[in-house]
């Protein structure tokens, strides 16, 4: 008889868990479907609407925040990165918005509307006209064409980047056919064009360079590393329920290999959550904040390329078959890991950590 049961490859909660088990289960059941576009990413984003996540900004729960993040990403990365884009946009908003704004934002939100935030320019950078009047440009990579309904974006660059809430339900500036990566298909990701729309349309939030103001810009990647570590834990647990169903997960070095990565997964957990709690912690220096987020954001990426390689050697050539669960959340994975300026990260984490005495210990001193 085989065991079709998932195996529990998050750590216990001494709370109630903030994604309801129906709801994984029923976010785990769709992603094929979703890669293969049979079934649209929005009705996934419902479930989560229904479980009331999506009024949740990380500030006052940060650790539960974490969490959730960890339990979407263990079940379906693609939804999940919508659900960190519309957390992040949320915070902002929230953080930097006038009262009118933020009370606006609710209301759109209870109203069915799903936020993005979409900072990587096109070939033409965003930027208002000469007169002021139009924006210029376009944004690539934008995650959820079709399902995000309004996306926090960037305007011009440098130190005194704007913030700008705008409308992108209009489908004729999208173009989903330029996302050409082998992953995270479900996302509907590509090209927004935002060529000739008025600036009356848009909803400035925040001052000029707030955006980049930390601990709220890197000191927020902990929400990636809670999405990261979430999904490998959701990859270990497909490969190990497909092991057991085998028989296969007997085998000591199927045992040996997948609990090494585990084991690590789990300190990257521990090690995420705290980089959310510090981040709401006034009291902890910004650029330990900062630092903590980024070694969240990093370690988890190595903890997911390691899973990657074990559940590839423990799985064999079935992990590459077309229909293969772990196959396919392996390429989301892979795609999602990928960061900029990795480098650049590292070193800004260690001149923190290691610029100066007594500050090893960072935020767990």
């Amino acid at each position: 008889m085989t065991d079709s049961r998932p195996l529990a490859a998050l750590p216990p909660s001494n709370t109630a868990e903030p994604v309801p088990s129906d709801v994984s289960e029923a976010l785990r059941a769709a992603g094929a479907q979703e890669e293969r576009d049979e079934r649209p990413i929005s009705r996934s984003i419902d479930l989560l609407r229904e479980a009331d996540l999506l009024t949740d900004d990380g500030a006052t729960g940060p650790a539960r925040t974490a969490r959730a993040l960890m339990q979407v990403g263990a079940a379906n990365l693609g939804v999940g990165r919508l659900f960190e884009g519309h957390i992040n946009a949320l915070h902002l908003v929230r953080h930097y918005g006038t009262r009118v704004q933020k009370a606006g934002v609710d209301r759109r939100i209870a109203e069915g509307a799903l936020l993005g935030v979409w900072g990587a320019d096109g070939a033409v950078p965003v930027t208002l006209g000469t007169a002021g009047k139009h924006f210029q440009g376009g944004k690539c990579f934008a995650s959820g064409l079709g399902s995000v309904t309004h996306a926090l974006i960037t305007v011009d660059s440098g130190p005194d980047v704007r913030l700008a809430l705008i409308d992108v339900t209009d489908a004729d500036r999208a173009d989903p056919s330029t996302w050409d990566m082998h992953g995270m298909r479900a996302t509907a990701s590509g090209t927004y064009d935002f060529t000739g729309l008025p600036a009356e349309r848009a909803e400035w939030i925040g001052d000029p360079g707030d955006y980049l103001k930390e601990p709220h810009f890197v000191g927020g990647v902990w929400r990636i590393a809670a999405l990261q570590i979430g999904a490998v834990a959701g990859l270990l647990d497909m490969a190990a329920l497909e092991l057991r169903n085998a028989g296969r997960m007997d085998a000591e070095a199927q045992k040996s290999r997948l609990i090494g990565v585990l084991m690590r997964a789990w300190a990257g957990m521990a090690l995420t959550e705290r980089a959310a709690e510090a981040a709401a912690d006034r009291h902890i220096a910004q650029d330990d904040i900062v630092a903590t987020s980024i070694a969240a954001r990093l370690f988890t990426e190595e903890v997911g390329l390691d899973a990657i390689r074990a559940v590839e050697q423990s799985i064999g050539l079935r992990h590459f078959a077309a229909g293969s669960e772990t196959g396919r959340t392996a390429r989301d994975l892979a795609v999602y890991l990928r960061q900029a300026a990795r480098d650049a990260f590292l070193q800004r984490a260690a001149q923190t950590a290691l610029g100066e005495d007594g500050r090893i210990w960072g935020v767990f001193g």
